[in-house]
């Protein structure tokens, strides 16, 4: 890998990367599929997952005309959940945050991804935040991270985008972004390896080490 000596901004992803919401997403997953009479157990999710839960919708058979309801079932189900941070998610903040602007751009709900930044008490680390109602067209379309450049008046060379999905690794390959793949709990990671980014991380603790080395070493304040 050859060092981005010009790094301005490292952008990332949320559910999966920073926050440890699988098992809430799962669970809310699985109660809209018995509300629907969908036969679907963890199994099925797993083979079918993607941030795009629109995708998921169509390999579960859900007719299109019954999304909105399946999205409302989904939020109302997670509401019982309070997933938290990734471990060490706080620390790795802290430490880009000290060099690099940071942006946050998710597929999740705006609303929902805004309530948790608050609760979290991380509203204020991202200079920008894009969610799923900021652009026309999700992951793995650039748009959503096109438009975080845009709002950050960054070219794609000055960025890195962090994600734990073969999604993230796409949509950043298409706008330009360099991509580095994150390890997680969500049942990604056969399909992240063959996405091939350019960097793949056991854990997002690796980060501010990675992204050091790019830059020539530790920051001097």
């Amino acid at each position: 890998m050859t060092p981005r000596a010009n790094l301005e901004a490292v952008l990332l992803d949320w559910d999966g990367t920073l926050l440890d919401s699988f098992q809430a997403d799962t669970a809310a997953f699985l109660q809209m599929f018995r509300a629907l009479g969908i036969g679907w157990g963890p199994e099925e999710l797993a083979r079918h997952y993607s941030p795009d839960w629109y995708q998921v919708y169509r390999a579960a058979r859900i007719s299109r005309d019954r999304w909105r309801e399946a999205d409302l079932l989904w939020r109302r189900a997670y509401e019982n959940y309070r997933p938290e941070l990734v471990s060490g998610a706080r620390q790795v903040l802290r430490r880009l945050g000290a060099r690099y602007r940071l942006g946050l751009v998710t597929s999740g709900d705006s609303q929902r991804v805004v309530s948790q930044l608050r609760r979290l008490r991380l509203t204020s680390r991202f200079s920008v935040r894009v969610c799923q109602q900021d652009t026309r067209r999700p992951k793995p379309h650039p748009a959503p991270l096109l438009a975080a450049l845009e709002r950050m008046r960054l070219a794609p060379a000055a960025a890195v985008y962090v994600g734990d999905a073969p999604e993230d690794v796409e949509m950043a390959r298409r706008a330009g972004v360099r991509a580095v793949g994150v390890l997680g709990s969500f049942p990604t990671a056969r399909r992240l390896r063959a996405s091939r980014p350019d960097v793949l991380l056991d854990s997002l603790r690796e980060l501010p080490a990675l992204l050091e080395s790019w830059m020539g070493g530790p920051h001097k304040r």
